[in-house]
């Protein structure tokens, strides 16, 4: 299945659209009277008293979404509390992840879905589970349903973490075009639209383009065009929906820097600073295309779902992280290429019933998914290849099934018990080694429980256990030989075991303010760990986490939301090894906290403090990074009835901060011997955006 490029189907939802909308409009040459507009002011969260099987589960709607900005459509995940979210590449590239004391590198042990499509990969190019969110729209956004720990039987791969729905939106209150123009020629513009076109079918239609050198030396050059197509009908209880999407990305990145270079402040008799690049030809391009349908009904007592998908993904990466530590003539620039074609389907039933004199629900489902792959791994000079150290076709399949019961035992307790099975195949055919050819197959059952008491005093508590997995490389599995040194190397195991458990509480009790607490830990069988020399991960050593999470929502006044979200976590390995036992890149402390007047007015404001903590960098913590805290602003003013006017600053002190930090040897051209060092990737300097929203 050949991707498409979105730039025709940016052209094709525009033009689709509006000619519905003038169809719907002039209907044999009768004029339609539009109904009048109704507005239904709900919460910004969904995490109610009562709504919830846990403490650390909620959703967020499309109105806090519009409260703060984002520098990244990546970063509408740092809603969910306790997620922060960085760069360490160029702007194409999947987000750099961080919850509950993972460094997530582009996704692993964080599942996400968009509009109902599987984001991660595994068996990536990359990096396991790579999630790439660049291909969002935040504006068609309708909310963000989260989980966090292996507590929920409907969750599988990369979940053990958290896991993240975006749901988008199949209807817009009113068409619209934004465009946003920033410093370091930013330039983003955005049009949706939607029609109703008779016998209750609608139509939406959205457009991206988007341009950013950003702070770099050397221009990002970000060029970016995004498109989306919904058919849909019915309603909320029965309807269906489908979905034609397509996203393509080329881009140039400044990766990470030794901070011996920018302490020099000179490289090759040249001036060299933090934003500077040591090879100049990183980079990458990607594209993403697919179609996707869904049919729900929910009479009540029961509710059934059923879903499909087809997608077809490529990404060409170009990277140097260790610059000239094993080809010192030409440089240690690497290609990782992926071309997948994914399908999926899913399908659910939910019945009301009784267990003897007891209210109960039971749900079971199944979800299949099947990627054939075609991975590769080259050397490559200026992007051309000169040699092939890895290049796998690959099928992959994993097919899960679950169920759970939730049961009403007291009006005051109630209690879900779940067990999900996941079967997953693998077969690899290495085109540059058969020693690494075979297939293999895993097998993992996850039992999941929860009990939730109250509520009194509009508090409720909860406790929450449960097994879940994420899923290893698939060339792994099979691997006999290493493919660039020839040594003989151990097979992985295809599925690798979490362990959770979770104490919370949630409380209304202070009038406007919502306040949850999650105690927690998490035990993996096996951690992935970034190998800065490969530019990959790998799996590792067995890993041990517990911790803190508080939650405050508070609206003291109608046109007043203040949100802080706090976490702490202590991250170990769980085995002995005279390295040390700390996690790298596991940071200990992150917060959130952000001040929001709403309509107050004819303006709206957000302020947002954002810290990210520090962390070990290697084993014995002899080395740590450095904490960073960001201010973010938002300002907007209503010109008129339909138009918008809003100004974003982003790193209002301008601080200089890093998104990232690690540590590791690397050899600049010119050195005599590797050099074990931090490498950094600064975070981006004072940035300021003014976006101007026009609705039709």
């Amino acid at each position: 299945m050949p991707p498409f490029r979105s730039t025709p189907l940016a052209v094709v939802c525009l033009f689709t659209v509006a000619a519905a909308q003038a169809q719907s409009e002039s209907a044999g040459g009768a004029t339609v009277t539009p109904l009048g507009r109704v507005e239904v002011n709900g919460r910004h969260y969904d995490n109610a008293i009562g709504s919830s099987d846990a403490a650390s589960q909620g959703t967020i709607r499309a109105e806090l979404l519009k409260s703060r900005p984002a520098l990244r459509p990546g970063e509408v995940l740092e809603f969910v509390p306790g997620v922060i979210v960085t760069q360490h590449s160029g702007d194409g590239k999947a987000n750099q992840y961080f919850l509950r004391g993972f460094n997530l590198d582009h996704g692993t042990d964080f599942a996400t879905t968009v509009n109902g499509l599987p984001v991660n990969m595994p068996t990536h190019g990359h990096g396991q589970g790579y999630s790439d969110l660049n291909f969002l729209i935040p504006e068609l956004v309708d909310r963000i349903e989260y989980r966090k720990g292996p507590y929920f039987a409907k969750n599988g791969d990369f979940a053990a973490a958290g896991s993240a729905d975006i749901a988008y939106r199949s209807t817009l209150d009113e068409s619209f075009a934004t465009l946003t123009l920033g410093q370091r020629q930013f330039q983003r513009f955005v049009g949706a639209g939607s029609a109703a076109m008779g016998g209750g079918v609608n139509l939406l239609g959205a457009v991206e383009v988007q341009r950013n050198d950003g702070p770099w030396t050397l221009p990002e050059r970000l060029r970016k065009s995004n498109g989306v197509l919904t058919v849909s009908g019915g309603t909320r209880l029965e309807g269906w929906s489908a979905s034609l999407m397509g996203y393509d990305a080329k881009w140039d990145s400044t990766d990470q820097v030794p901070q011996r270079l920018i302490n020099a402040g000179t490289f090759n008799g040249q001036p060299f600073g933090r934003f500077d690049a040591v090879d100049p030809t990183d980079g990458g391009e990607t594209q993403r295309s697919s179609l996707s349908g869904e049919w729900h009904r929910n009479t009540g007592s029961e509710s059934s779902n059923v879903a499909a998908y087809a997608m077809a993904y490529r990404l060409k990466l170009f990277s140097n992280f260790t610059y000239a530590l094993e080809r010192p003539a030409e440089g240690d620039q690497f290609a990782q290429q992926d071309r997948r074609g994914v399908y999926g389907a899913s399908a659910s039933h939910a019945v009301e019933h009784r267990l003897g004199d007891l209210l109960a629900r039971t749900e079971v489902g199944l979800q299949l998914r099947h990627d054939r792959i075609r991975v590769g791994l080259f050397d490559t000079v200026e992007r051309r290849i000169t040699a092939t150290t890895r290049d796998d076709a690959v099928r992959q399949t994993q097919l899960g099934v679950y169920g759970q019961t939730s049961l009403e035992l007291t009006p005051w307790l109630r209690t879900i018990v779940g067990l999900r099975a996941e079967e997953a195949r693998f077969k690899v055919d290495s085109l540059t080694n058969s020693a690494n050819s075979g297939s293999a197959s895993a097998h993992l059952f996850a039992p999941k429980f929860a009990l939730i008491a109250g509520p009194w005093a509009k508090t409720e508590f909860f406790f929450n256990a449960g097994r879940g997995f994420h899923s290893n490389d698939a060339r792994g599995t099979t691997a006999t030989v290493d493919p660039k040194t020839g040594d003989a190397v151990d097979k992985v195991p295809g599925l690798v075991a979490a362990r959770g458990m979770e104490l919370g509480a949630r409380t209304e009790w202070v009038p406007g303010l919502q306040s949850s607490v999650a105690l927690w830990k998490l035990d993996f069988d096996s951690e992935l760990v970034y190998v800065g020399d490969a530019g990959a991960t790998e799996a590792n050593r067995p890993s041990k986490r517990h911790g803190i999470e508080w939650n405050n929502r508070y609206v003291p006044l109608p046109w007043l939301l203040v949100d802080a979200d706090l976490a702490w976590t202590h991250a170990r390995f769980a085995d002995a090894d005279v390295a040390g036992n700390r996690i790298p890149n596991a940071v200990d402390k992150v917060g959130s906290v952000a001040v929001t007047v709403r309509d107050l007015g004819l303006w709206s404001a957000s302020v947002q403090w954002r810290y990210l903590g520090s962390g070990a960098l290697i084993e014995d913590n002899s080395v740590r990074s450095r904490s960073s805290l960001t201010t973010n602003l938002r300002v907007s003013r209503k010109l008129w009835d339909r138009a918008e006017l809003t100004v974003d600053v982003f790193n209002v002190m301008d601080r200089k901060l890093n998104d990232i930090e690690y540590f590791y040897e690397s050899q600049l051209p010119g050195e005599a011997a590797p050099v074990a060092d931090r490498h950094v990737h600064p975070a981006e300097p004072r940035a300021v955006r003014v976006t101007l929203r026009m609705g039709f």
